[in-house]
């Protein structure tokens, strides 16, 4: 997963995160290509052998990043002022825990940068609203 010139396999990236994480992994991608059809083109991006390969979601700006970390995957959402005003609009419907995170996120003269682990089911739903809230989906149970 550090090393550069190809980006991971899908058999490569279970490997590294598990099986566990590999299914959110699965269903956060999922998601992503069911509410946001033909909207995005994932890519691979090398961030050097100390941080390794990265999934990033974008058009025009970024949307969101995955990534993969032994036996668990981060994801990265950035916020900007209109977008943290629709966060905080929606935080009671999030789990604690991903409140506490948004709430300890640095904010940064780009946005509120939200890095966090995904690793059960309530984070998926999380992460699911939270996109909702950087764009508006076709076919997302949430909307902010």
């Amino acid at each position: 997963m550090t090393e550069p010139g190809k980006p991971p396999s899908p058999s490569r990236i279970e490997e590294w995160i598990g099986k566990d994480a590999d299914a959110l992994w699965k269903r956060v991608t999922h998601m992503i290509e069911n509410n946001y059809p033909d909207v995005f083109s994932p890519e691979w991006l090398f961030g050097g052998k100390k941080y390794g390969w990265s999934l990033r979601y974008k058009k025009g700006k970024s949307f969101c990043t995955l990534i993969p970390e032994k036996n668990r995957f981060a994801l990265l959402i950035v916020f900007g002022a209109e977008e943290r005003k629709k966060v905080e609009a929606i935080r009671h419907e999030l789990s604690p825990r991903t409140g506490k995170h948004y709430d300890e996120a640095a904010t940064y003269h780009d946005g509120k940068w939200l890095f966090f682990i995904v690793d059960d089911d309530r984070m998926v739903v999380d992460v699911e609203r939270l996109l909702a809230v950087k764009r508006k989906t076709k076919n997302a149970r949430y909307v902010a």
